[in-house]
């Protein structure tokens, strides 16, 4: 698939630009992997800087009101498992008021 954010002829995140949302699989800590008896998470979220040593993103799950909403994460280039961008969040639409 091709991502229309990245910079042309380029598919690498390391190029994607600051605004590209995306999906992350990073690999946990072993401390975060004890505890939680994973190995990966995914973090769904808007480049903020990328560049040959990782990724910081702002999170942006599907309720605004999600713990961590908003939050920057930094992911560094050894734990990312893979990357992908995604399409920009669709617009709520408003409930129509029943006759």
């Amino acid at each position: 698939m091709t991502n229309p954010h990245a910079l042309p002829g380029s598919s690498d995140w390391r190029d994607w630009p600051a605004g590209t949302r995306v999906v992350v699989r990073r690999r946990l800590t072993s401390a975060e992997a004890e505890a939680t008896g994973q190995r990966w998470t995914d973090v769904v979220g808007v480049v903020v800087a990328s560049g040959t040593d990782g990724m910081t993103l702002r999170r942006d799950p599907a309720r605004a009101d999600a713990p961590g909403a908003g939050t920057v994460v930094r992911v560094a280039a050894a734990d990312v498992e893979a990357a992908k961008a995604i399409p920009p969040r669709p617009e709520r639409r408003t409930a129509r008021p029943r006759d």
